[in-house]
C-alpha cells in the first residue's frame, strides 16, 4: 500500500473542517440564518397563503437538515484528525486492514474499508457508516 502523506491529509481535513464551520455559522448566525422562531407562527396572519407557510417551514427544515449533516461530518473529520494523531488513520475500524488510498482520497474521514462499508450498509439498509 502506498504511504499516506499525513501532512496533506491533515491539511485537507483542516480545510474541510474550516469550510464546514463557516457554513454552519452562516446558516445559523449569518444574514440568511435559520430563524429561531417558528416560521409558521411568525408569518401566519391575514392574507398569507397556506402555501407560503408550508414553503417557509420546508425551507427551515431543509436548512436544519443541512446543518445537522454538516455537524455530523465535522464530528467525523475531528475523529479522523484524532486517528491521524494516534497513528491509526487509514486503518479499517472493523477488520484492521488498510483502507485503500482511493477511498481515503474520496472520503478522507472514512473509517471502514470498501468491503466492510458495503457490509455495514447491507446490515443497516443503506446507512452511511463510512
Amino acid at each position: 500500500m502506498a504511504e499516506i502523506d499525513t501532512n496533506a491529509v491533515r491539511q485537507r481535513l483542516e480545510d474541510e473542517k474550516t469550510h464546514l464551520e463557516h457554513d454552519i455559522y452562516e446558516r445559523t448566525q449569518g444574514d440568511e440564518a435559520t430563524q429561531t422562531v417558528d416560521p409558521v407562527t411568525e408569518i401566519s396572519g391575514p392574507g398569507v397563503e397556506d402555501a407560503d407557510d408550508a414553503d417557509a417551514l420546508s425551507d427551515n427544515e431543509r436548512n436544519q437538515g443541512i446543518v445537522d449533516a454538516e455537524r455530523e461530518t465535522l464530528a467525523q473529520i475531528s475523529a479522523a484528525l484524532q486517528r491521524l494523531d494516534e497513528g491509526k488513520y487509514g486503518i479499517c475500524a472493523r477488520c484492521g486492514k488498510p483502507i485503500p488510498p482511493r477511498r481515503l482520497e474520496a472520503i478522507p474521514y472514512a473509517t471502514l474499508c470498501v468491503e466492510d462499508q458495503a457490509l455495514a450498509e447491507h446490515q443497516t439498509g443503506g446507512g452511511a457508516t463510512l
